[in-house]
């Protein structure tokens, strides 16, 4: 549709998590424009970040070195670890500052409908982790999905026998939120999950 390298470009944009055709040709004709030092800092910023970073040795957060700042970081509780799905929900929990433990990246969620099972994901490595490092509680930040029930019960399953506390982040009703707004299933995990006053 357009000359050859912006219509490439477009086609890369648009492979871009989040981002359809429409934004794709608006940042491509906006990179047409920009001047040639600001395009040259962008391209390098991409290969920097493909050249220097990696996955941490230790959680499978994203790491510029073996392992990644949380791990390093001698202030953090090391007996208890969050484990999440993704490297980008770490920082969904860290933004709370709540937590002082370290995590564990599983690198998706149990799937068995997509050929995801636990040999897919970060869990022998957890398992690992446990005597190591002598982790006494697990918490389950998985997703509030199908999926991501089915890899926390997983979790308990598999870490409770080995004297392992496993817990499940509470879930219900938004600061703020009216009961008109909440669906069923949001709802009735709010009633389950009450707590005394």
């Amino acid at each position: 549709m357009f000359e050859g390298p912006v219509q490439r470009l477009i086609d890369e944009l648009g492979r871009l998590p989040g981002i359809g055709q429409k934004t794709a040709q608006r940042l491509a004709f906006h990179l047409v424009t920009v001047d040639d030092a600001d395009a040259r800092r962008l391209g390098q910023a991409v290969l920097d970040m493909r050249d220097q970073v990696g996955f941490c040795s230790r959680c499978f957060n994203v790491a510029a070195a073996e392992e990644c700042a949380i791990c390093r970081d001698p202030r953090r509780d090391t007996s208890i670890v969050c484990v999440v799905e993704r490297p980008q929900d770490i920082v969904v929990v860290e933004r709370t500052q709540e937590f002082r433990g370290r995590y564990h990246v599983l690198g998706g969620a149990l799937s068995p409908i997509h050929g995801v099972g636990p040999g897919q994901l970060h869990i022998d490595e957890l398992k690992q982790r446990i005597p190591d490092e002598g982790i006494t509680e697990i918490i389950a930040a998985t997703n509030p999905t199908v999926e991501g029930d089915t890899t926390a019960m997983y979790l308990a399953r598999e870490f409770k026998p080995a004297g392992v506390k496993v817990t499940r982040l509470a879930s219900g009703l938004p600061v703020g939120g009216d009961l008109d707004y909440a669906d069923e299933l949001t709802l009735g995990r709010a009633l389950v999950g009450r707590s005394e006053l």
